[in-house]
């Protein structure tokens, strides 16, 4: 979602949230590690070079769909995120976790087991958690691209406004 796949270079939510900052909390500067397809296996091998690189006072963590799509082992996604986010928090960087959900027909036990991971993440770890990084969008099919995945154009603003408020909060 972050890697604004089929969306034009510089319209996602990301950019959308740059320019937010500017506005409303001057000096933040933006950095989109994301990677298309990307899942959290391949984000927790980045993490420290990203880090290092960096050396962000804040990181926003939107990974785990693409291992739901591909019906990978949660257990596995659960502790590349609980990587992710204990590298990012003893780097110094203030952490928050956007959740995701599957639509039902991964089965009950799957849908309700990956939802409940990123709750898991938030309280093991002790960071702010977005519920539901899709909320008011999943619902919606004309809010999505012809792959019925990856949200339009007409969905970024709502996926910062479903950031925006634990942002806001954890910059504070």
């Amino acid at each position: 979602m972050s890697a604004e796949y089929g969306l034009a270079r510089g319209s996602g939510w990301v950019a959308l949230l740059e320019a937010r900052l500017a506005e409303r909390i001057p000096g933040w500067k933006v950095v989109n590690a994301s990677i298309s397809g990307e899942t959290s296996s391949g984000g927790a091998a980045r993490i420290a070079g990203l880090l290092e690189r960096h050396r962000p006072a804040a990181v926003i963590v939107e990974l785990g769909g693409n291992d739901a799509l591909r019906g990978l082992d949660l257990n596995a996604t659960r502790t590349n995120l609980e990587r992710i986010v204990a590298a990012s928090k003893a780097a110094g960087a203030r952490v928050l976790l956007l959740g995701m959900q599957v639509p039902p027909n991964y089965g009950r036990a799957y849908t309700d087991a990956f939802a409940a991971l990123f709750d898991e993440v938030s309280r093991s770890q002790q960071v702010p958690l977005v519920p539901f990084f899709l909320d008011g969008i999943a619902e919606d099919m004309s809010m999505f691209q012809p792959d019925r995945i990856h949200p339009n154009d007409a969905a970024q603003p709502r996926l910062l406004e479903n950031v925006w408020p634990a942002l806001e909060s954890l910059l504070g």
